[in-house]
């Protein structure tokens, strides 16, 4: 997964974003036996085409976007590449097109700007004429100190959450014109509730309960959407994909991979294309199972509460 960090030293960064998924074990269920890893040859087997198709991938220039990127394009699918690295994003369209399968383009953005997403959208929606999924993906992993985007939020809150929340609602008309469609909110295991007293922590700022709580937000935007949508047109889902991945950023920081980006890729094509998904919605995922996510995910109120901040932050007008 692409992460936009703040100038910090590596080692610090991946020590805070390291520490997240074991802060909350207690609020998901156990993922229980992994099957070995199943790439885009498991689903073509299967009958899964996505010729034809139109996908977009945040945060795929790098881990574990850019495998499912991969993977979508060797299943067919047009795939929109997103990042902010234009030599990276390129290679990923050429590595697409060279396989032979499907095609790809890369369109920049920094999801550090509430600006900047929505003129992204505005970009696809002009450039485009459909968009069969949506995989938010891009994240940031906030370092030892306080830091905030370009509109003065939380950066982990602002990248991992508000950005995709004001990029899925400005893309919903495409994505509903192209139903069935889905959605897959890349999340986490780690979740810490919400302070709506203190939504941005600017009194007791910590980067594993930034993390955590702009991943927990994301889980309940997903729940609230899925309510929101006609599953039969579009389906809205979210997972934690995998501890600790075998990337560059993990190995080259000193630190044991727990898992691969093979596994979190299977985690999320699963959500994005297996048939036995569709028209299920409003579910969380701990890997390739079905898991409950902290309780304030279930809270109508907090969800209430969180809805509306999230329309005020972002300036959106929801229709009625």
């Amino acid at each position: 997964m692409t992460k936009i960090l703040p100038t910090l030293s590596r080692r610090t960064t991946l020590l805070a974003g390291l520490s997240l998924a074991f802060g909350a074990r207690v609020f998901a269920q156990s993922a229980g036996p992994q099957r070995a890893p199943e790439n885009e040859a498991y689903w073509a087997r299967l009958g899964v085409s996505l010729r034809g198709k139109t996908a977009l991938v945040t945060g795929s220039t790098d881990g574990l976007g850019k495998e499912v990127a991969r993977q979508l394009g060797a299943l067919g699918a047009f795939v929109i590449v997103h990042g902010r690295n234009a030599g990276r994003g390129e290679e990923v369209v050429r590595a697409i097109r060279a396989a032979g399968h499907g095609d790809a383009a890369f369109h920049r953005a920094d999801f550090a700007s509430l600006a900047g997403v929505a003129a992204f959208a505005e970009e696809i929606l002009e450039t485009y004429d459909r968009l069969d999924l949506l995989v938010n993906n891009a994240a940031a992993v906030s370092g030892a100190e306080r830091q905030t985007s370009a509109d003065g939020h939380e950066l982990a809150f602002a990248v991992n959450y508000l950005s995709h929340f004001l990029l899925t609602y400005r893309l919903l008309p495409l994505l509903e014109a192209s139903a069935p469609a889905r959605i897959v909110n890349v999340s986490s295991l780690g979740q810490t509730p919400i302070d709506f007293a203190d939504v941005m922590l600017e009194r007791g700022y910590n980067p594993g309960d930034a993390y955590r709580r702009s991943k927990l937000a994301q889980i309940m935007f997903t729940i609230d959407l899925a309510a929101e949508l006609d599953p039969a047109h579009v389906t809205v889902n979210s997972l934690h994909f995998a501890r600790s991945m075998n990337t560059a950023r993990v190995i080259n920081g000193g630190f044991q991979p727990l898992s691969t980006v093979e596994e979190g890729a299977e985690a999320t094509m699963q959500l994005a294309v297996s048939p036995a998904l569709a028209a299920r919605t409003g579910l969380y995922f701990n890997g390739l199972n079905e898991a409950r996510a902290n309780a304030q995910a279930y809270d109508v109120e907090a969800r209430a509460k969180l809805r509306a901040l999230s329309v005020e932050l972002t300036g959106l007008e929801l229709r009625g």
